[in-house]
């Protein structure tokens, strides 16, 4: 019996690929905010065009990810998509600083660099699986997001503060990390990989997946108690994706603090998630997936309330980590928590169901929480988002007990 071929090298050099997916997301959530502050006061809109990018995702990766299952060229599946966007994204977002001259050519810049990203990342993502046994996958799939950390930290702790020096900088080297990668992928990747059979669903995928698979009326019919759980998912993630999107401007506006300085408190957030993953995931083991999941929903909201209080940047860095602390409680717990409402049958369907809610409230939610902003000030985005996560409390505790099952 001959053994397909399987490198662990391969893998790093496929989560080149994801790090640096991370990096230029975790660079232009931060920093997109700004460059429209150029344009425009309201942080209603500001927020609504950062909510486009989630839209976009949504509605073309599952369509380009089917797309990349069934084309078959001498480069093979994925690797067209991605000599394609890579490149396409790398230049739009070099540019997207530098079109900051009037506000139409920056937002026809901006769509462009949306779209180049949605062209690459299904298939990028379903590398790994291409050439994974699937022994391996979780393993792998460890890797993968080790290294889209990587790629976060690196964008927050190393590139932020280059901001400062130039806006341009960031963008500049976030470029350069997509072409680097595209030319790492193009001679590392197998152009007939061992193991590819199917696309690997994303996030987007698996949400439009669930809409089709099943009609509301089963939806509300079947698992009311399932419902109110994915509802607390959708509210705690409106509070976390708005604090992302609109940080740094309440950071440089309200604090008084440079860019560099608003992505580098941030990272303090990032980082505790991080180092916290692991040991939140041992604590929701050993004291149940739901009860570490309310925990955290009543640290966070605490934590973000007092943030507001004040005006030392040393003292909000410190409480984002332990806010980190409190969001990997809650969030590393949040999909086995879904996954188990399934049973053995459903997983996939919860699964889609689970990326649903979150991908919604992540296009909703830069501009309602900018609202707040614009309505009742700055510091109101904490106190947004705290309530946001209190929501989120009330609805789990109701949803756990109307399931049945925790």
């Amino acid at each position: 019996m001959t053994h397909k071929p399987f490198s662990y090298g391969k893998i790093l050099a496929i989560g080149s690929g994801f790090l640096a997916l991370t990096l230029v997301w975790t660079l232009y959530n931060t920093y997109m905010p700004l460059i429209l502050g150029d344009f425009m006061e309201s942080r209603f809109l500001r927020g609504a065009i950062m909510g486009l990018d989630n839209l976009l995702a949504v509605i073309l990766i599952p369509v380009i990810g089917t797309w990349s299952d069934r084309v078959n060229t001498r480069y093979g599946k994925r690797l067209p998509f991605i000599l394609l966007g890579m490149p396409l994204a790398a230049l739009f977002f070099i540019l997207l600083p530098l079109s900051a001259v009037t506000i139409w050519i920056l937002l026809i810049i901006d769509i462009c660099f949306l779209l180049s990203m949605t062209i690459y990342r299904a298939p990028v993502i379903s590398l790994m699986p291409d050439h994974t046994p699937s022994e391996k996958r979780s393993t792998a799939n460890g890797i993968i997001n080790f290294m889209g950390g990587i790629g976060a930290l690196s964008a927050l702790f190393a590139l932020a503060p280059l901001y400062d020096l130039s806006r341009n900088y960031p963008f500049i080297i976030g470029g350069i990390m997509l072409v680097l990668t595209t030319v790492l992928l193009y001679l590392v990747i197998d152009r007939n990989p061992p193991y590819v059979s199917s696309v690997e669903e994303t996030e987007e995928m698996m949400a439009v997946k669930a809409v089709k698979s099943t009609g509301t009326k089963q939806l509300v019919s079947d698992i009311r108690g399932h419902l109110l759980i994915l509802l607390a998912i959708f509210f705690y993630f409106i509070g976390y994706s708005g604090v992302e999107a609109q940080f740094s401007v309440y950071a440089t506006e309200t604090l008084g603090v440079t860019g560099g300085e608003a992505g580098l408190a941030l990272g303090f957030f990032s980082l505790s998630f991080v180092l916290f993953a692991l040991p939140a995931g041992l604590i929701g083991t050993k004291m149940g997936k739901s009860p570490a999941m309310l925990v955290g929903l009543v640290m966070l909201p605490l934590i973000f309330i007092f943030i507001p209080l004040f005006d030392s940047l040393t003292t909000v860095k410190v409480l984002l980590f332990a806010g980190g602390f409190a969001w990997a409680l809650i969030n590393v717990q949040a999909y086995p928590l879904v996954a188990d409402l399934g049973g053995k049958t459903k997983i996939g369907f919860f699964t889609g169901l689970y990326y649903l809610f979150s991908s919604f409230s992540s296009i909703v939610a830069p501009a309602l929480v900018g609202l707040g902003m614009d309505l009742l000030g700055n510091r109101s985005l904490f106190y947004t988002a705290a309530v946001s996560f209190v929501i989120a409390f009330f609805l789990l505790r109701r949803g756990i007990k109307s399931s049945g099952k925790f």
